[in-house]
């Protein structure tokens, strides 16, 4: 099994930032992908960025492209999500997951761990 921890979430203005951290536990070695997703209320959860642990690919919703950068340390197995000029429409709960599908992906049935979810708010 693998265990993913989040934290970093919190209240922010529109224009500011937060850094969000996802600490990878377990059987760390089936993992190939690590993703950020989100999920505001009475909405889908929805794809935010992905990236694997060896090569440094990304990929990101096009909502926060030039705003959002997916980050890894494989030393300490954390993935990290820094968020830059956040907008109210960013508010949401992000989720941390893995994938051991062997390459990068953006679809939710596609990642076999999540964790339990940070709030992150937006005011304006």
């Amino acid at each position: 099994q693998v265990q993913l921890v989040e934290s970093g979430g919190g209240l922010v203005q529109a224009g500011g930032s937060l850094r969000l951290s996802c600490a990878v536990s377990g059987r760390t070695a089936t993992v190939y992908a690590m993703g950020w997703f989100r999920q505001a209320p009475g909405k889908e959860r929805e794809f935010v960025a992905t990236i694997n642990w060896s090569g440094g690919v990304t990929d990101y919703d096009d909502s926060v492209k030039g705003r959002f950068t997916i980050f890894r340390d494989n030393a300490k197995r954390t993935v990290y999500l820094q968020m830059n000029s956040l907008k109210p429409p960013d508010t949401a709960v992000y989720y941390c997951a893995g994938s051991t599908q062997g390459y990068v992906t953006v679809i939710r049935a596609n990642y076999d761990y999540w964790g339990q979810g940070t709030q992150v708010t937006v005011s304006s």
